[in-house]
């Protein structure tokens, strides 16, 4: 088995498990503080780690600009969008849209590093778009609404996700020297700059809501933050340096099956006969994408 497939499911593990934890705090405060949280405490752990074990590679200002760009659109704004999608749809539902990132993540794979897009990647689109009609379908009889909203938000986040992909991807093969937790370093500071922004025009509080956490409220934010920010990226990052774009994205959508179960063990939401349909829906997406 090829190495970026363990470090892409190592990664998808980590962030399905901290979804959980996005979810709880998007709600209980807002998904920009959460979000704005994960960036900073990651890179202050991505900092500390380059300082201990690693030493600074030279970098050209163009791929720093593109590192930062791409945290600032895929980890920042990006995020934001993921982070509602989870309080709207839930973690499972959302991260089952992102079951369309390998097709455009295939086709522009295909545009701008003439990597092929297989037939399985043009079939698993079928699949993908059953499995979104088939969430409406649920959201239609539970609240007599289509969940236009909720899933709109959601692909709009993986499309700006997509697009810090390919970025990243673009900065790595112009820096071959860099490490990823450099890399990853500096799409923080671009996801950080988002909220800095933000805050001239509607303050986060972000130390004052920290401070006013128990104990136990803040322990749980940084672990969740180390766990699918720090350690999610450094894996994913490490994977997307060789992998094919396509092909690891299709590995990223194994974070639905591991957001499903940790929906229903952590949030007490028993899955829908809905849910398990989507899912087969899915498998097949993903079977297309690994058989063809």
């Amino acid at each position: 088995m090829e190495s970026y497939i363990l470090l892409g499911l190592g990664a998808n593990f980590c962030f399905a498990l901290a979804t959980i934890i996005f979810t709880h705090f998007s709600n209980k405060v807002s998904s920009s503080w959460m979000n704005c949280a994960k960036a900073s405490i990651a890179c202050v752990c991505f900092f500390i780690f380059i300082l201990s074990f690693e030493k600074m590679y030279a970098i050209s200002t163009l791929g720093i600009s593109l590192f930062f760009i791409s945290g600032f659109i895929g980890l920042g704004v990006g995020d934001i969008f993921l982070l509602k999608s989870f309080s709207i749809l839930g973690p499972g539902r959302t991260l089952m849209l992102f079951g369309f990132q390998p097709v455009f993540l295939g086709a522009m794979g295909k545009l701008l590093f003439n990597q092929d897009m297989e037939l399985g990647k043009i079939i698993s689109v079928i699949f993908f778009i059953c499995c979104l009609i088939t969430l409406s379908f649920e959201s239609f009889r539970k609240d007599k609404s289509w969940g236009v909203k909720g899933m709109a938000i959601a692909l709009l986040g993986m499309s700006l996700d997509s697009i810090g992909v390919l970025l990243t991807r673009h900065a790595f093969d112009i820096s071959p020297g860099l490490s990823a937790m450099q890399g990853n370093l500096y799409r923080c500071l671009g996801a950080i700059s988002v909220f800095v922004i933000m805050s001239f025009f509607r303050p986060l509080n972000f130390f004052s809501t920290f401070k006013s956490f128990t104990a136990k409220e803040k322990g749980f934010t940084i672990f969740g933050s180390i766990l699918g920010t720090f350690l999610s990226l450094s894996l994913y990052l490490r994977a997307l340096q060789t992998a094919h774009l396509g092909t690891l994205s299709g590995i990223n959508i194994t974070g639905t099956l591991f957001s499903s179960l940790f929906e229903s063990i952590f949030l007490k939401r028993k899955p829908t006969i809905s849910l398990f349909i989507a899912l087969g829906f899915f498998i097949c997406g993903m079977w297309s994408l690994i058989s063809f």
